[in-house]
């Protein structure tokens, strides 16, 4: 009997409230979900305007509207007025028409050329304090860089799923079981390929390998196998599973970027082994950077026998990202600049604003870049305000990741 007395009435167990309470949440993330999401529970983009095809694609909006109609491969959808409104995909074929035209060297499809040497970049999202907006960074910066028009492959590598929720996949909806990173990276014959788990999103041009909460499995299996591993073990160590698995699909992607659990267990370190560029995300408060030197100390120590059995490479860049940053917090800006003052050039210029546009998109379960502006939440100013910070911190990556490739 799952129950106790206390105070001569019965009271239920632990693990009994705690599964009923997880089963009323999850009837009510679904009530949500038929709301925030179309009736078949899969989450759609909406069209872009003119304007916003023009200011993605870097061209003028009478350029955008000169182009002829039957580059588009969407059905025509025309607004109050009279503007006509673009898919994503749309504007993927724009962008491949404008490249294919160009007599100036603009590089409208920025693709990296692997016969130049210019390899993956594998850009690794970490921090082990929640609260640090790094699920929220890592989704703005895949789905910016596919605007840009960049192939591009977001991994979830945390069992939480809170990227591939934002991305489309909610565990709590699946009706049938389906393959996550565990199922690529995971020991045993099961294992499968990495591109037999990659899935397609809603947002044409980025695809997902997504996580749910069996990835925990992988904290249990490496160090048991690291235990009693041998010189032969056909298996190899945990810290380069998920780098093979990356490099199957490597011909397929220009940046792969990866959200890591809040925690510097296997599945981090695994993460930070395979890639090419560390991005730590960091709240400018007194505590939270309490907490990030005790993560680079861990990981510091953490890493040094993995080093010492080569499993580490040589990342072209590691930078520090400020977010949820307050311009007007005087307490803040005194944290970014002893920051700045520390690490220099290794800390971004550009922060992640806090704002009440990214708030408003996480509330609907969507990112700056695929809500559309309504004025009855936050007015016009505030979401461009949000956009262009946005944007002022993912073009200080891509210049990163063009210098990696030897384009700066």
């Amino acid at each position: 009997m799952n129950q106790h007395l206390s105070g001569g009435r019965l009271v239920p167990a632990p693990n009994q409230t705690a599964g009923d309470d997880a089963r009323l949440l999850g009837a009510k993330l679904r009530e949500i979900a038929s709301v925030v999401f179309s009736p078949s529970e899969a989450k759609t983009l909406r069209r872009f305007t003119s304007g916003e095809v023009a200011r993605i694609l870097g061209v003028t909006d009478s350029r955008i509207r000169q182009l002829s109609p039957d580059l588009l491969v969407s059905e025509p959808e025309v607004a109050p007025g009279g503007r006509r409104m673009y898919t994503l995909a749309d504007i993927h074929a724009l962008r491949a028409h404008l490249d294919e035209i160009d007599r100036v060297g603009r590089r409208y499809l920025p693709h990296r050329d692997a016969d130049r040497g210019e390899h993956l970049q594998i850009i690794a999202c970490v921090n082990f304090k929640g609260g640090s907006g790094k699920t929220t960074t890592a989704a703005h910066l895949a789905q910016s860089l596919v605007l840009r028009g960049y192939r591009v492959l977001a991994v979830d590598l945390d069992p939480q799923a809170s990227l591939s929720t934002l991305l489309g996949v909610r565990p709590e909806n699946e009706r049938e079981p389906y393959r996550t990173i565990y199922d690529a990276i995971r020991y045993g014959e099961e294992r499968c390929g990495l591109g037999a788990v990659i899935r397609p999103t809603y947002f044409t041009g980025l695809d997902l390998v997504p996580a749910d909460l069996e990835l925990e499995v992988f904290e249990f299996e490496a160090p048991n196998h690291m235990a009693r591993r041998k010189a032969n073990d056909p298996e190899p160590p945990f810290f380069v599973r998920a780098g093979l698995a990356l490099e199957e699909v490597a011909d397929r992607y220009d940046v792969v970027v990866i959200d890591c659990p809040p925690r510097l267990g296997y599945l981090t370190i695994a993460a930070l082994c395979a890639s090419t560029s560390l991005l730590i995300t960091i709240h400018p408060q007194m505590l939270d950077v309490s907490s990030m030197r005790q993560f680079l100390t861990m990981m510091d120590e953490l890493m040094e026998p993995v080093r010492e059995q080569g499993g580490v490479r040589t990342h072209d860049w590691f930078r520090y990202l400020v977010t949820r940053f307050e311009p007007q917090d005087t307490p803040q800006t005194e944290v970014v600049a002893m920051l700045r003052g520390l690490f220099g050039e290794r800390v971004l210029t550009k922060a992640m604003l806090q704002s009440a546009a990214v708030s408003n998109s996480g509330l609907r379960g969507q990112t700056v870049y695929e809500t559309p502006l309504r004025r009855d939440e936050v007015t016009g100013s505030t979401y461009r305000r949000a956009l262009d910070a946005l944007d002022a911190v993912n073009s200080e990556i891509e210049t990163l990741i063009a210098r990696a490739w030897g384009r700066v």
